[in-house]
Order: structure tokens, then sequence, then C-alpha cells
């Protein structure tokens, strides 16, 4: 039987620094017709859940305002109109908001089975990043076999995630990140070529190659510029962030000259039809990568949900490898 509370992680006084991070009792929420309610296992954690606690990332309307992105668990009710899940089915689900708590809300269309041989942390690990990467790098960025793919930020969930997907399509992965250590890490996760951007220009070690042909861009600033310059002709680039600012400057002559591609995009904001779409197109193309063993599972460390703090100051100390994990 479901109990009518839960424990979910709320912020003292609606926005705040990690150690706002608190455990509360909730109402365990009721599906609706398409929905599922997941007992959740395990739950992701994810930069957007630090803008979203700092008030720079309000969930969309209708989505759950307790964090959390993604989760993995067992179904534990359906709405009606689902057709295709039943109790007791093990999932990944991609979520509006509502992940960092004991039972999680998730539409029938965003919820994915469990890759086979995997166990629930690692498929926890999967639906925000596979969604992200594939919409952004093979979607939006159109990257091809025997393309050349430059990532920055390869230790992130994001990086990790891209490094690997890249290279199961065939594609060479130029990856950076700050750091001797961060070099060898993004080696190790399959990257060709690692640049330690303290040290090196990535913008010279593209020219060396001939540039390439897609960026993934989390950092914006000053990398915008360098970005275009690291790019081939017919290059694209696609902007996923802005760590290091919105602002930028574009030379519209480099722009024209190169017949470059700028793009960007945001997972959350679309509406529950596309990212379905986006979802069933994973499942489809990534999840047997998966199940080969091209793609692995990047774990960094794991916390129990009344540790949400210190999971949030984990994430933004910049130093792991990987996803960070919530688990129930």
């Amino acid at each position: 039987m479901i109990s009518s509370s839960m424990k979910a992680v709320a912020v003292a006084g609606g926005t705040g620094p990690a150690e706002a991070l608190k455990l509360v009792k909730i109402p365990v929420p009721v599906p609706q017709s398409g929905e599922v309610l997941i007992k959740v296992r395990a739950a992701g954690v994810n930069r957007p859940d630090v803008f979203q606690r700092m008030g720079l990332y309000p969930p969309p309307p209708g989505a759950s305002k307790t964090l959390g992105l993604e989760v993995s668990g067992e179904i534990a009710a359906v709405g009606t109109a689902v057709n295709r899940w039943r109790v007791g089915d093990r999932v990944a689900a991609l979520l509006g908001g509502g992940g960092y708590a004991e039972y999680a809300i998730a539409d029938q269309g965003l919820t994915l089975p469990v890759p086979r041989g995997l166990d629930f942390l690692q498929a926890c690990s999967l639906p925000e990043v596979a969604l992200t990467v594939y919409a952004n790098v093979i979607e939006q960025g159109m990257l091809k076999r025997n393309e050349t793919f430059m990532i920055h930020g390869a230790t992130s969930g994001i990086g990790v995630m891209a490094i690997q997907m890249a290279k199961a399509i065939g594609a060479r992965v130029i990856a950076t990140g700050r750091g001797a250590q961060k070099v060898t890490q993004a080696l190790s996760l399959g990257a060709d070529i690692a640049v330690d951007a303290t040290a090196d220009d990535f913008v010279d070690v593209a020219g060396a190659y001939g540039g390439v042909d897609v960026v993934l861009d989390m950092v914006g600033g000053s990398y915008f510029e360098r970005n275009l310059r690291a790019l081939r002709p017919m290059g694209r680039l696609v902007q996923i962030a802005f760590q290091a600012g919105a602002k930028v400057e574009l030379s519209l002559p480099d722009l024209m000259q190169k017949r470059l591609i700028i793009t960007g995009s945001t997972l959350r904001s679309r509406s529950p039809e596309e990212k379905a779409r986006l979802a069933a197109q994973v499942e489809h193309h990534v999840w047997p990568m998966v199940e080969a063993g091209q793609i692995d599972c990047i774990i960094n460390q794991t916390f129990p949900l009344k540790q949400a703090a210190q999971a949030h100051a984990r994430l933004e100390a910049g130093e792991h490898v990987g996803k960070i994990i919530l688990t129930t």
C-alpha cells in the first residue's frame, strides 16, 4: 500500500545555498491520465537543479516545485490511458521536476525501461544526459561518422555521455577540461585527444586537425568566439549553457565566410510531446549502445536523500567525473 505522505527535499526559504536543502514531508502525488507514479530508488543530481535552488531556473507550469529531473525505480501506480506500463515495472524517467522524493510522477512517454544488465543507480544516470546529448549532438549538431567533435567540460555528466555517444557513432573526439587530472580522465572515457584548458589553447589543437565539425559548449562567454575559430567550414556550434557568461560578440563575416551554423536548446522547456519523441529516439538508438557496453554509466558518488545539500556541494565543486546520485 502506498502511504499518503512521503519524504522529499525542499529549499528552505524558497531559494538559497546548498545548505538550504532540507528533508520534509509532503503528500504523495496521484498520477493523472497518461502519467505513472514511480517509487524512487535513485534520483540524478544535475546542474539545472542547482540553478532552480538558486531561483534562476523555475519549473515549467504544472511541474512539481520539488527538485529533480530524472529518477529510476519501480512503477507504483498508473493513471488512466497508460497502456505500456504496469505496477512493478523497472523504469528510468525524465521529469519536469519532483525527483528528490520517495515517489515521483512521470509522463508515460518519458518513462523508459531500465536497460538490460543495469541496476537502478546506473539507470538513473541516463535520462537527462542521454536525451540532452542525443538532441543536441546527434539531431541539432548532426554529428556523423568520421567527423570531429569537440566537447567542453568533458568530465561532467553531459561530457561523459557526449564523449561515449560520439565515439559509439564513429566520430573523433577532442575533449577539454581544466587540469591534467581531467585530461587523463577524458582520455580514459574514450576521447581521442584531451586538452588542458588551463595550459593549452583548444583552438590551436583543433586547427592541427583541420578544425572540428561540431562543438558542444556549456561555457559560453569568451569560449563563444574561440569555438567559432575552432570550427571548420560548415561547422556547427551547439550551445546548451553559459556558465562563463550569456553575452557574447559575433563577427558576422566570420560566420558567413565559413558558412557556420549556431544553434542551442534547453530540454526542460520542450513540450511533453517533443520530449516523448526524443525519449523514443533515445530508447531506439542509445539504449542498444548502453546494453552493448559502448556507453558506460559513470557514477561519481551517491548520497542518501537526506544529504541532498552535500550532493549539491559536490556538484558545485566541479571535481566530479560522471553523475552524482541521490538514493532513497
